[in-house]
């Protein structure tokens, strides 16, 4: 059990049957009437976020959640994953996956988050480093420059790079963000 006063980005709970993770938190202390607690929570199930008050001090069951390191086979209908230690085979359907599938690569190392024995999603790197598969040609001197165009990376995703970039370069995308870091 925890408080809602020791609420913390990050913490998951378990509430209404669903698992919960705590997005944004206010204590919020009035000059009338009881304390309370402002969350913003995301379910960690379906993806869906949404805005919760707590009374100060309200008891909740907090949901424990284990990491594994795994790496990414193949994609068929579902999404393959092989434990590094034990190599059992996990597998994960699109939705589970969301948005990080444009930035899996086969043979990518990724960390596996489990609940109560089930797979519920995957962390990817923070940074991964791809090759660019079509843009627009650049422009002779354009260097150093703000402008960006789109470019499409070998995993499928679109991103916005500098002009200077063109097919066939490495660069380096923030998989948190889909942002151009770096040429490599």
């Amino acid at each position: 059990m925890i408080s809602s006063n020791d609420f913390k980005n990050g913490i998951t709970i378990e509430y209404e049957g669903d698992l919960l993770e705590v997005i944004y938190f206010q204590h919020v202390k009035p000059g009338k009437g009881g304390a309370f607690v402002r969350t913003k929570l995301k379910n960690l199930l379906t993806g869906a976020i949404f805005e919760k008050t707590f009374r100060a001090g309200e008891k909740l069951d907090q949901a424990i959640l284990e990491t594994r390191k795994m790496q990414y086979l193949y994609k068929d209908e579902l999404y393959n994953f092989m434990d590094n230690s034990s190599y059992e085979q996990v597998s994960l359907d699109e939705k589970q996956i969301g948005d990080k599938k444009y930035y899996l690569q086969e043979n990518m190392e990724v960390t596996m988050v489990f609940y109560k024995g089930n797979a519920i999603s995957v962390d990817l790197p923070t940074f991964i480093e791809v090759k660019v598969t079509a843009t627009e040609p650049g422009i002779k001197g354009d260097t150093v420059s703000s402008s960006f165009k789109p470019a499409e990376i070998e995993t499928g995703a679109k991103v916005q790079v500098p002009l200077f970039i063109e097919n066939g370069d490495l660069i380096r995308v923030d998989t948190r963000s889909g942002e151009y870091i770096t040429r490599v």
